[in-house]
C-alpha cells in the first residue's frame, strides 16, 4: 500500500462523511436561523426554544433521507472492501 493509495481512501472518506453529513447540518443551520429571526423579533429570550424545533427537523431531515444516505455508505464500504486485494498485496 502507497502513500497515494492512503491519501485517496483518506479522501474519499472524507468526502463521503461532508455529502452524507451536510443535510442534516444544513438543516439544523437553517431551522437555527429561523428560530434565532422569531426569537428576535418577538423579544423572547428562552434558550431551549431552539432544540425542539432542531430536533424534529433534523428527524425528519434523517427519515427523508435514510435511505440514500445508508445506500451511500454502503456503495462506499463495497467499494473499498472490492478494492483491499490492491491495498494489501
Amino acid at each position: 500500500m502507497t502513500v497515494n493509495d492512503v491519501v485517496a481512501i483518506a479522501n474519499n472518506a472524507l468526502w463521503t462523511i461532508i455529502k452524507l453529513a451536510a443535510p442534516p447540518l444544513l438543516v439544523s443551520l437553517v431551522v437555527g436561523l429561523v428560530v434565532s429571526i422569531f426569537q428576535t423579533i418577538t423579544s423572547i429570550q428562552e434558550q431551549t426554544l431552539t432544540f425542539v424545533p432542531k430536533i424534529l427537523a433534523v428527524f425528519m431531515t434523517l427519515m427523508l433521507l435514510g435511505h440514500w444516505i445508508l445506500g451511500s455508505l454502503a456503495e462506499y464500504m463495497t467499494q473499498l472492501w472490492s478494492d483491499f486485494s490492491v491495498f494489501v498485496r
